[in-house]
């Protein structure tokens, strides 16, 4: 593969997407990795170790190294991170590429040197930090420099951010571990409490994809859910439909939306003024939720636009942010250290 010197990183809970300059999102994995307990071994990373989720004999574990956007296991963030830029940027020894990595906004200073000291280790010359609401402004084609206020949500995979842009930085932002996650376990709590049935994480996501729905729908979409009776311990299989999908994410939507009306009130009246006539910006996987827009909207009164490729926003905006180093010099988050 041909070197580039500049890589950008979307480190997310749910998946890793990596943008190198001129080539555009040249990988979009999950961030889960599958090792082997004795050996300590990794077996697979990405697409293959997310396969093996709740299907792996005892010596194997399937794991998911972040948790509500931050690293929660940092020796396998660091070999997914070095497998992950390996697999794109080739094998050489001499060649270390300048990486910028995405992380929420609410983040402390000790999850930053832990995501900066993991892409040093995994390779990278010299680490950049950036706010995922940024980033997915950028990604999404909007104008982060003019003094124009601008509303990003972005609803990942662990967290949610909700931030306020102007003049290239961050107003008001709040950040809350509630996204698509949750809206997984959200599911299995259902199936537990309404259906007494078992279900696994993949199950969950797989409905929350085909039938999930955070507005109520024209017409009721039903699909067939299988998984573990509790009462009588055997298999069993249902139809479940999206009213009931509906109920079932309603906690974890309400979350979202009062993070949103959070930031909004706290939001300066002139920028305020900008954001009802230009309308919320909305990022990330959980953009794709059917009806989220709709339920935004309604809950703020202010129009709500899904970006054109929801999921690979922060990933565009941080590979662009590279272009113009000035504007990540500035940047908050990089003042201090940048080379940690």
């Amino acid at each position: 593969m041909g070197f580039s010197a500049d890589v950008g990183i979307d480190l997310g809970t749910a998946n890793v997407l990596v943008y190198i300059k001129g080539k555009g999102i040249v990988l979009n994995e999950p961030s889960v990795v599958a090792i082997n307990r004795d050996t300590n071994e990794i077996l697979s990373v990405g697409e293959d170790a997310r396969q093996m989720l709740g299907r792996t004999p005892s010596n194997i574990i399937a794991v998911r190294p972040l948790r509500d956007g931050v690293i929660s296991d940092y020796d396998v963030t660091e070999k997914m991170l070095k497998y992950f830029i390996k697999k794109t940027c080739g094998n050489s020894k001499f060649f270390k590429p300048r990486i910028m990595v995405c992380v929420p906004s609410g983040v402390t200073e000790v999850e930053k040197r832990a995501v900066r000291e993991a892409a040093i280790q995994a390779g990278g010359k010299a680490v950049y930090l950036m706010e995922e609401p940024i980033a997915a402004a950028i990604g999404a084609g909007l104008d982060i420099t003019k003094p124009d206020g601008i509303m990003v949500l972005d609803i990942g995979g662990g967290t949610t951010d909700v931030a306020v842009i102007s003049l290239g930085g961050i107003v008001t932002s709040t950040s809350v571990k509630v996204a698509g996650d949750k809206f997984d376990e959200a599911i299995i709590k259902y199936m537990r409490k309404e259906h007494k049935l078992y279900i696994g994480e993949r199950t969950a996501e797989e409905l929350k994809m085909t039938i999930g729905t955070a507005y109520p729908r024209e017409d009721v979409v039903v699909k067939e859910c299988r998984g573990r009776d509790l009462v009588t311990g055997l298999p069993k299989s249902i139809e479940i439909t999206s009213k009931e999908m509906l109920e079932a994410l309603d906690e974890p939507l309400q979350v979202i939306c009062e993070a949103t009306h959070s930031v909004l009130e706290r939001t300066p009246p002139e920028i305020a003024a900008d954001i009802s006539d230009r309308g919320i910006v909305l990022t990330g996987g959980g953009a794709l939720l059917y009806g989220m827009d709709k339920r935004i909207a309604e809950r703020t009164g202010i129009p709500v636009i899904v970006a054109d490729d929801p999921k690979s926003c922060v990933a565009i905006g941080t590979g662009k942010a590279l272009d113009s180093m000035a504007m990540i010099e500035s940047n908050q988050m990089n003042r201090k250290r940048p080379y940690l």
